[in-house]
């Protein structure tokens, strides 16, 4: 229900972004990695439920130790309350904790700050996230509980942005985009500050609260440069698993896991300050060059994978297992695709396996075409639009088309290389 507001505000944030400094607040590739990445981290809520609610749900049912009266407005303050603690202390530690930060460092990967960066989920980071809940569930109810945690949610989508500055007085109390841009920037003075969700008062009680001050840098302190989703999912994970294997001694494996991502041996939990990359302000995001119509290409066709991804949602409930299933695949594949596309390379290695080559670009949307028009030939992936019927059929066969072309193109010119 969320999406058309999502798409409503980000539409508004071009507009604003368009008067003010006379371009739009986002690139194409960048904006379809964020929304890839969205995608793929509530995939999951299509084959199971949230482990959030039925954490909670459990520890209430079995071990609650009294009941606050849900009709209470104090019931409600004090979740409201409670929720964004347990925000602020899991996202701070999602910093401090390397194994914890593979999973949250997804959402700084980009180098962008728009709205579409808020949608830029991780696959893995709900899978911790509630145990620092349960408390709230000894005295709690699970419905006033549940609407904060969206609330919570929901609120953080608007503070990506750069067209809001400040909100003045409201700055002391409220997360706003000012603090919140310093939370995604990689400029020395950034790091590890701003963690709260809606409020900003737990950072100025917990010492980690930084004002926006210079020209704020965004992404990862060592940028990923890739927009693939499943390889920005699976990178840190692959680094994590390597470090450890490479540190000798039993305790400083541990610390690997356990310790912050710029710990390495006789440095401080947290890494050493000195280390941080210096911003000269002359860096460049990562932007390979692609021809525009292969950006009109990839946009007019994730649009058709967003609008099966909304269907889904709406329809999951009335499908078979093996529908969902896949249709969840096709949607992996597409999105994979895409990625591979936006970064015109010839090849990929895998992430864990360096002898496993993916195919290039174009010939695995080939193959990703000749698929998706096998499955919604079988009628898996029909539209409830019937008139749209023709217009899919007629756009997959000139996309399989276009992709023959771009992979003998592709095959063409490394032979002419010397």
């Amino acid at each position: 229900q969320s999406i058309p507001f999502f798409i409503g505000f980000i539409a508004l944030e071009f507009a604003v972004s368009w008067v003010q400094i006379g371009k739009l607040a986002g690139r194409i590739n960048d904006g379809i990695s964020s929304l890839s990445l969205g995608i793929l981290s509530r995939l999951p809520d299509v084959l199971f439920r949230s482990i959030d609610l039925i954490s909670y749900v459990y520890v209430w049912d079995n071990y609650r130790l009294f009941e606050l009266p849900w009709h209470s407005p104090w019931t409600w303050y004090l979740t409201f309350l409670g929720v964004d603690f347990a925000y602020y202390w899991f996202h701070r530690i999602s910093h401090e904790v390397n194994l914890l930060w593979a999973a949250h460092q997804i959402h700084h990967s980009s180098e962008d700050y728009n709205l579409f960066t808020a949608l830029r989920q991780s696959l893995l980071q709900r899978y911790t996230s509630w145990i620092f809940n349960l408390p709230m569930a000894l005295f709690i109810p699970p419905s006033v509980f549940a609407v904060h945690l969206q609330f919570n949610l929901l609120y953080q989508f608007w503070i990506h942005t750069e067209v809001i500055t400040s909100l003045g007085p409201l700055e002391f109390i409220l997360n706003t985009p000012s603090h919140h841009r310093v939370h995604h920037g990689r400029n020395p003075y950034c790091i590890d500050k701003n963690y709260g969700g809606t409020l900003i008062i737990w950072d100025r009680i917990f010492g980690t609260f930084e004002a926006e001050d210079a020209k704020v840098v965004y992404g990862l302190t060592h940028p990923v440069n890739s927009f693939e989703p499943i390889l920005l999912q699976l990178r840190p994970l692959a680094h994590i698993w390597n470090t450890f294997w490479a540190t000798p001694g039993f305790c400083n494996k541990l610390s690997v896991l356990f310790k912050g991502p710029g710990w390495g041996p006789g440095k401080p939990r947290l890494g050493l300050p000195e280390e941080i990359p210096v911003i000269t302000g002359k860096e460049v995001p990562y932007n390979p060059s692609v021809p525009a119509y292969l950006n009109c290409y990839a946009v007019v066709h994730f649009a058709v994978i967003v609008d099966l991804y909304i269907d889904l949602l709406a329809t999951v409930t009335m499908l078979s297992q093996g529908t969902a299933l896949l249709r969840t695949g096709i949607m992996i594949l597409s999105l994979t695709s895409f990625g591979l596309l936006m970064e015109n390379r010839q090849d990929v290695k895998h992430v864990f396996f360096s002898f496993l080559v993916m195919p290039k670009a174009g010939i695995l949307e080939f193959i990703r075409c000749s698929i998706f028009l096998c499955i919604y030939k079988l009628g898996y992936l029909r539209s409830k639009l019937s008139f749209l019927d023709y217009s899919y059929e007629v756009r997959h066969l000139f996309l399989i088309t276009y992709a023959e072309d771009t992979s003998n193109l592709l095959f063409k010119k490394k032979i002419k290389q010397p």
